[in-house]
């Protein structure tokens, strides 16, 4: 895993201009801090950081390749996992190999395929190759959207990176946000290509966009497909089970330590579970992690969406797997700690107001980051299974808005409520959901045949798929890399992803519960606790010290008032916020403080001019 950024400028020779290439790479060493390294040859040049996963002294970047025709220089991020099927497939085709990673398989399989490459790879990657023979940069990107990709056109070329701060280290792009990009803010839906950055726009997942003198063109090689099902149930469950443990093989693959993310739920349990069954057969343990909160165990209060502790369940797999576990126990100041939200917010580059489950993902990442180099994660599994409360909730259901919205504000409050009236007057929200809705329904194909509830639920898995699952991904691999931590998610290759997306709903639902062919084709390996469990999601800390905490940092706030964050936030409601009783501080009065607080402090990082037109 990586970071890469580069620069392309088709009027102008770019050898002159290495130091802006040094300072947009830099803003990646936190994503590679192993090692350097930057290229540049007449209009093109690229950066590369490296955190080194496979073949540690063989796979420096950039790595060039010389033709006769012209050399391609490659910048790669993430991993392929059937790069050993792909290399002996090119060495049969006469090319020679001079080292044993990933990146020279994915730079030979360009100059044996072109752009098709990409049709070839397993994995989560992000690579621009500059094709010195036709003049052209080659940006793709994986199929899920698992690592991030993003690029700015420019009047005579384009500047790309895996993060926006790669871009905006080089003076022609401006630090920018219009209301458009507001709206992506806090309508909690990802919009495919946006950046939120005016000018800026992501590498859509699955495609490939080629810049050249001629102009700039993007080109689709993986969609969601709609196809019919053709097996049974007991055939289903076996074929999931026999890709997951396809996948969890590929994704074990490493020369450094690795481990598993665990929360006692039925997806990290079922990845923790299948990983110690095949690491045994080697001799080798499974090291285990889990987040906690100080005392949360012990003063557990059940809600509406979190009815147990975690901690049980996650202590009865790490017994039957006989991993090596490790609780991450966090305390309420950490959770609240400035220091850890400016952390995260430069990370994501974005103020985007997911409050302590932020700070503890990145106090996870951060303490595992010290053992392990590689982990494996559950991620996605709730949407390509079905595993939410909103797949089963009749409203939501049937709602003509995104389905994990309809009860957002009841469940997560609405972060939102301390904007001032005319900001949120100009953002129109609500239409622009609708909107939002309508274009991402659109797309969903109907099956022949198909009835009314099948194809509704199929949209809701769409929707899960092309719009939720994205933000979650983008947040997953901003916070572990921004320590350095490769986090894989098997739940995403492509393979499960399509076969159980075209699964009927009354199959992946067959016994009324969620994730109900998941929790089948893994039986044999989780302990009856976990089995029987119902969904609950990432914790967050119910200790009324957080709460406090925030209310200080906001009265802080308070007594500057000239602060840039007063022209987006009313500093009334973040005083009623800030002065309520702790038993009277509302979910929604918290969020509405930890979204002003990251905007004052991304506004103080970022210094990005705001328009809201």
């Amino acid at each position: 895993m990586c970071g890469i950024t580069g620069w392309v400028s088709f009027d102008r020779e770019l050898r002159s201009a290495s130091e802006t290439l040094d300072a947009m790479t830099e803003t990646m060493s936190c994503r590679g801090p192993d090692d350097r390294g930057t290229w540049l040859s007449g209009p093109a040049g690229l950066g590369h950081r490296r955190l080194a996963i496979i073949d540690l002294p063989g796979g420096r970047q950039p790595m060039t390749l010389d033709t006769p025709r012209g050399t391609l220089a490659l910048v790669y991020s993430g991993e392929t996992y059937n790069f050993t099927e792909l290399r002996r497939e090119l060495t049969g085709r006469g090319h020679r190999f001079t080292t044993e990673s990933d990146t020279e398989v994915v730079l030979h399989g360009y100059l044996e395929w072109g752009e098709a490459v990409a049709e070839r790879l397993n994995g989560m990657y992000a690579f621009a190759i500059w094709d010195g023979r036709q003049q052209k940069l080659v940006m793709i990107r994986d199929r899920m959207g698992i690592k991030p990709f993003y690029y700015y056109p420019t009047v005579d070329g384009v500047l790309f990176g895996s993060e926006p701060k790669a871009i905006l280290a080089n003076p022609l792009a401006r630090a920018r946000v219009a209301l458009d990009g507001l709206r992506e803010l806090f309508a909690f839906v990802k919009t495919p290509g946006h950046a939120v950055w005016d000018g800026m726009h992501e590498v859509e997942p699955g495609t490939v966009v080629t810049v050249d003198r001629g102009g700039l063109r993007r080109h689709v090689y993986w969609s969601l497909e709609t196809r019919p099902h053709t097996d049974d149930q007991a055939t289903t469950v076996a074929k999931v089970r026999t890709l997951l443990d396809d996948i969890v093989r590929r994704q074990l693959v490493a020369d450094v330590p690795r481990c598993t993310l665990l929360s006692g739920g039925l997806d990290s349990s079922a990845m923790t579970a299948l990983a110690a069954r095949q690491l045994a057969g080697s001799g080798e343990k499974v090291r285990s992690f889990s987040v906690d909160f100080v005392g949360r165990t012990e003063n557990f209060v059940a809600d509406e969406l979190r009815t147990t502790p975690d901690a049980p369940f996650v202590h009865d797999v790490a017994t039957a797997s006989g991993t090596e576990h490790e609780d991450i126990v966090l305390d309420s100041y950490a959770l609240a700690d400035p220091e850890v939200r400016g952390r995260m917010i430069r990370a994501r580059d974005l103020p985007l107001g997911f409050g302590d489950m932020d700070a503890s993902l990145y106090l996870l990442f951060r303490a595992v980051r010290q053992k392990s180099t590689v982990a494996l994660s559950g991620e996605s599994a709730d949407e390509v299974f079905g595993g939410y409360l909103q797949f089963f909730d009749e409203e939501a259901r049937q709602a003509e808005m995104y389905p994990w919205l309809v009860r957002f504000e009841q469940y997560f409050g609405d972060d939102a409520n301390v904007l001032r009236s005319e900001v949120s007057t100009a953002l129109s929200l609500p239409g622009f959901l609708r909107d939002s809705y309508a274009t991402a329904v659109a797309g969903v194909e109907r099956l022949a045949g198909e009835s009314d509830f099948e194809y509704r639920m199929r949209r809701i898995c769409h929707l899960h798929l092309t719009r939720f699952v994205r933000m979650l991904l983008d947040r997953k691999d901003r916070a572990s890399m921004a320590v350095g931590l490769e986090v894989r998610v098997p739940f995403c290759d492509h393979r499960l992803v399509e076969y159980v997306y075209n699964t009927p709903w009354s199959m992946k639902s067959f016994d009324g519960r969620e994730k109900s062919l998941l929790r089948e084709a893994t039986a044999d390996v989780l302990p009856r606790s976990v089995y029987d469990r119902v969904k609950s999601p990432y914790p967050s800390t119910q200790d009324p010290k957080y709460a406090i905490a925030l209310q200080e940092h906001a009265k802080q706030l308070l007594a500057d008032p000239s602060h840039r964050v007063f022209d987006l936030v009313d500093p009334a409601r973040v005083r009623r916020a800030a002065e309520r009783d702790t038993p009277q501080i509302t979910t929604a009065s918290r969020r509405g403080l930890e979204r002003t607080l990251d905007l004052a402090l991304w506004l103080d990082l970022y210094n990005p001019v705001i328009t809201l037109s």
